[in-house]
């Protein structure tokens, strides 16, 4: 075999690997962006690199394999239900300990789903590999909790805060939580409520197309 032959083989073999590498790396880019979604550009961005950004993703999905996740059974979702609507009438009198509440019975069915609930930080990237859809409304209604807490929330802040965290509470449930016999398009301007946030708020069964009505 000549040298020249030698040389051209050689580098048609280099060719393929870096064929084969490069279509490994877009396929799994793709899945991560698929399974991720906005998630997906966040951390990419916060991260040093694309390929950095890429192996947090990964990590996150290797740690959230390791939990024992489960589904509620019918008697908790019903359980839950009850305690978010008792949420939604403790607003019209007490806004800001509504909220307070709201962060808590979320925190209450992370944990019961099978997710460790330490800090903030760690349940968002747990969250993110199996409810990454909603985790935007979280990051929302926790940063108008902890205004709340220091008094710079105003009524519809709050409201909105509420809204948010029945998104996530909805998607974790895997119902919506409050029973309702219509719904307004997600994109609607929600008024305050003069009794109790209730379905004129936007259904964020809209923002999850397995969310059903009760």
């Amino acid at each position: 075999m000549s040298p020249t032959l030698v040389i051209v083989l050689i580098v048609v073999v280099l060719l393929v690997i870096a064929g084969v590498v490069y279509a490994v790396r877009a396929s799994r880019r793709k899945q991560l962006q698929t399974k991720f979604g906005p998630e997906y550009d966040r951390v990419v961005g916060d991260a040093d690199s694309r390929a950095a950004g890429e192996r947090e993703l990964q990590e996150r999905q290797k740690r959230v394999a390791q939990f024992e996740l489960r589904a509620l059974p019918a008697e908790a979702k019903a359980r839950y239900s009850v305690a978010w609507e008792e949420v939604q009438i403790q607003f019209v009198d007490a806004p800001a300990e509504a909220v307070s509440t709201a962060d808590e019975l979320v925190t209450r069915l992370i944990e019961e789903r099978g997710y460790p609930t330490g800090g903030y930080d760690d349940q968002l990237a747990n969250l993110s590999v199996q409810h990454a859809t909603t985790l935007e409304h979280y990051r929302d209604a926790h940063a108008i909790s902890e205004r709340s807490k220091n008094g710079d929330a105003e009524t519809e802040d709050l409201r909105q805060a509420l809204v948010h965290y029945r998104a996530l509470f909805a998607d974790l449930l895997g119902e919506n939580p409050v029973r309702s016999e219509g719904a307004v398009a997600p994109d609607s301007e929600p008024k305050v409520p003069s009794q109790k946030i209730n379905d004129h708020d936007p259904d964020v069964a809209g923002s999850r197309p397995d969310a059903t009505s009760r």
